[in-house]
This record gives C-alpha cells, sequence and structure tokens, in this order.
C-alpha cells in the first residue's frame, strides 16, 4: 500500500470510529480528497507535485487557485468547460476541509489550508413537493389485491407518514417498530437515533403487510420491507416502487422517494407545526436545513399577518 492510500485508510477510520459517520459519507468524504489530490498531480505549474508530502503541505491559495473543483475564480474545472455547480464545489471543499483538519489533529501540519478559502455562496433549494392531494391519489393507485401491492402501499405510507430517508426505511427493523404505542425507532444519518410517531393509516398499512409478509432469508428476518428473495428492500426497488405508483395516479411531476420526505415536511408545516418539532422528526442537526420548507407557507403567513395586522 502506497503512501496515499495508507492516509486514506486512516483518514477513513477517524471519519467512521471517531466521527460515527455512516459508510455512504465516508466514502463520499474519501473520494473528493482523492480526486484533489489526483487533480494536483497534473498541475503545470508543479506548485503541488507527485510527492505525497508536498500535497499534504498545500496552502490555502493552492486549494482555492487550482482552476479545478474548489476554485473560487473563473478556472475551468478537470471535470469539464462548464465546471462545476456551487453546491458540488462547497461539498468538495467541506471534503478537504474536514480531511486537512483530521491531519491537523494528528499534528502533522499547524493549519488548515482550507481555513483561508471562501465557500461559495449557495442559491437557496427549495425541493418539490406534492399536494395533499396528489400524495392520496397516488396511495390510492396501489392494487392492494397482492402481497407485493400491500408491501408497496406500506413503503410509501411510511416514506410519507414518517419523513424517512431512502436508507432509513430500506433498513427499518420489525423491533423498532411500535405500533400499538404509535411511533417507530429510526437510526439516521451518524447513526443518531429518533423517535418518530407513525399514523393510524400508515400503522394500519404496516400490520395489513405483516400479515402476508413473505419469508426472510438468512440475516434478514428483523427487516421490515422485503424483496422477493427474501432480503431487505435496495433504492432502486423503492425508487421503481415511487415511479410506478407515481404514473397510475397520472401524476406527472418528477417525484422521487425523497419528495415524500419533502411533502411531509412542508404539509406540518402548513398545518402549523413546529419548526423544532419537523427538525427532530427529520433528523436534522441544523434548524437552517429545516427552514427550506419554510417558503410553502408564505401565503399562510402573508394573509394571517394582514388579517390580524392593526394597520389593516
Amino acid at each position: 500500500m502506497d503512501l496515499l492510500q495508507k492516509i486514506l485508510e486512516d483518514f477513513s477510520y477517524y471519519l467512521t470510529i471517531e466521527r460515527g459517520l455512516s459508510s455512504n459519507t465516508e466514502s463520499s468524504y474519501r473520494r473528493d480528497v482523492e480526486e484533489f489530490f489526483t487533480f494536483c498531480r497534473k498541475m503545470p505549474d508543479a506548485v503541488v507535485t507527485d510527492d505525497i508530502v508536498s500535497w499534504l503541505s498545500a496552502r490555502s491559495e493552492n486549494v482555492a487557485d487550482t482552476g479545478g473543483p474548489f476554485s473560487t475564480g473563473s478556472g475551468k474545472s478537470h471535470k469539464g468547460e462548464g465546471g462545476v455547480s456551487r453546491r458540488s464545489q462547497a461539498r468538495l471543499l467541506s471534503s478537504l476541509r474536514s480531511f486537512f483538519g483530521w491531519y491537523v489533529e494528528d499534528g502533522n501540519r499547524s493549519d488548515n489550508p482550507c481555513d483561508g478559502v471562501d465557500t461559495p455562496k449557495l442559491g437557496r433549494y427549495l425541493p418539490d413537493v406534492m399536494s395533499v392531494e396528489e400524495v392520496s391519489a397516488v396511495m390510492d393507485s396501489v392494487d392492494l389485491s397482492s402481497a407485493t401491492g400491500r408491501r408497496d402501499r406500506a413503503v410509501l405510507e411510511v416514506l410519507y407518514g414518517c419523513g424517512l430517508r431512502v436508507s432509513e426505511l430500506s433498513s427499518l427493523k420489525i423491533s423498532d417498530i411500535y405500533l400499538e404505542e404509535g411511533y417507530v425507532r429510526v437510526v439516521g444519518k451518524g447513526n443518531k437515533e429518533r423517535i418518530i410517531p407513525i399514523g393510524e393509516v400508515a400503522s394500519g398499512c404496516v400490520s395489513d403487510y405483516l400479515e402476508v409478509r413473505g419469508a426472510p432469508s438468512s440475516g434478514c428476518e428483523d427487516i421490515l420491507f422485503l424483496n422477493r428473495f427474501g432480503r431487505a428492500l435496495s433504492r432502486v426497488a423503492v425508487f421503481k416502487i415511487v415511479k410506478e405508483a407515481v404514473s397510475a395516479a397520472g401524476i406527472y411531476k418528477n417525484v422521487s422517494p425523497h419528495t415524500f420526505r419533502h411533502s411531509f415536511a412542508t404539509h406540518l408545516i402548513e398545518n402549523g407545526a413546529d419548526l423544532r418539532v419537523v427538525q427532530e422528526m427529520l433528523g436534522h442537526e441544523s434548524i437552517l436545513t429545516t427552514e427550506i420548507y419554510t417558503h410553502v407557507d408564505s401565503s399562510t403567513w402573508q394573509q394571517a399577518i394582514l388579517s390580524h395586522h392593526p394597520r389593516n
């Protein structure tokens, strides 16, 4: 194993064991850092050479002025003439900042070169959502005459009723569902646990599905949603379930499993749910992440303010 791979292995261990990040996040950070090193090796001015020690001695200007994915200037990206989006730049910079931060903690250098690089300003991202009527149409489009149909309906109801991520839904365990008590225990990003209420409709659909749930394969006895081979549903399988139900409902929006999560949060806020409560339900670390859903209620807020303002 060469020095670069040894360093990346140590970095991966730090992300997984010390920071408790998920395997998806860990592999994403590692991939970004490896990509940066690969790009540095191709630099024509040899500011950073093939020597790994030189890469790890990078200054903030080396990070910002590469003309690559971390560039804050007008340089072209190695990914194409148009470069990458600001959101991608911000994610890549976050990966590098974590890497060099870890390198500093280990006593290998005294400063983080990313501290001198401005994070690209991001535009406000407004997620696609479905209306309550559209959600109902999707649910009603599922044929409940078969075991597969009951499973698919339960999948959709839990996605929307609990606002789960696809990975959380796929790994959901029977032992984590308390139907009589009315809640679900979910282990989300960074192995963080949260408790989510589950409504009567979703709870009823899960009960109906459990009556016809097929035989699990070895190691999947406690997994709730199974495919025809008795294993946990994959992300692709959940995506297919959503696409088929949306198509059957005659809805032509670009709906993905995550759209149900967006709709869940949007409808809660529209109906007066506290933003902090929604944050807890979604498992967001920062309230700023949850605030993207407040845009949908702007017309309601506007009407409420104008109708109650003493000057109106």
